[in-house]
């Protein structure tokens, strides 16, 4: 019989803990990249340069229809061993949006978060600091994308100041300071304008969040950036 963390045993929750305060200290930066090419079958970038660079050029394979992650099923059993993927992307729940045929990666190498809206609440923020400081994700891109219904919705509920139905304040809530921060600039397409400042203020969330990733970003190992995709070219612009 197991015993409970009272009686000596040891909880699901200090085994989670102390996996994020000691993942640095018992994987080896050789053996951290052991554990990608096990997962991936790919050398892990070097730097987080290098990992927003790989999902730059992805993309660009995507746009071009020259896809080079095609056959998901390659390497499922070496991903059974683990996963290490080398970027996180915090995107919009819209069915249209997958980071992994945008990005043209493979699966094992993007670590997700993703909620309508594509903010970052404090279950997003300890989402990151899992995939930062136990997986190794080099960058953060927080992906904005055109014709987003919740920016739109939360445009909407600012401008009749009015509330949505059910739990969608909170999320007009998280999305809103977006909004009021482009609104007085009378922006020719206010859509566009706060979905894209949506982005830059949760890219900044994350580079700021202490203690965790602030110290990342601080250390040179991590990156926060913003971006948004167009849905009808599939191209990702960098902010």
């Amino acid at each position: 019989m197991c015993k409970s963390s009272a009686e000596g045993g040891i909880s699901r929750r200090g085994m989670f803990a102390a996996g994020i305060a000691g993942a640095g200290a018992l994987l080896s930066p050789a053996a951290l990249a052991q554990v990608t090419e096990t997962a991936t079958g790919t050398t892990p970038p070097a730097t987080p340069r290098e990992a927003l660079q790989r999902l730059k050029e992805g993309n660009a394979r995507y746009v071009a229809n020259a896809p080079v992650n095609t056959d998901h099923s390659v390497d499922r059993a070496k991903r059974s061993a683990g996963q290490k993927p080398f970027a996180a992307v915090v995107a919009c729940s819209d069915s249209r949006v997958a980071p992994e045929i945008i990005f043209d990666q493979g699966l094992g190498d993007i670590f997700v978060v993703r909620v309508a809206g594509n903010f970052i609440n404090d279950d997003g923020l300890a989402s990151l600091e899992f995939g930062a400081a136990v997986l190794g994700v080099q960058v953060i891109v927080v992906l904005g994308h055109s014709s987003c219904g919740a920016v739109d919705a939360t445009i909407r509920s600012v401008e009749d100041r009015e509330l949505p139905m059910g739990h969608l304040p909170n999320l007009v809530d998280a999305i809103r300071p977006a909004v009021y921060d482009v609104m007085p600039e009378k922006p020719v397409d206010l859509l566009s304008a706060a979905i894209s400042q949506n982005a830059r203020l949760n890219a900044e969330k994350a580079a700021a969040s202490e203690p965790v990733l602030a110290s990342l970003h601080g250390s040179g190992k991590l990156t926060s950036v913003a971006g948004v995709y167009d849905i009808t070219t599939g191209q990702v612009d960098f902010l």
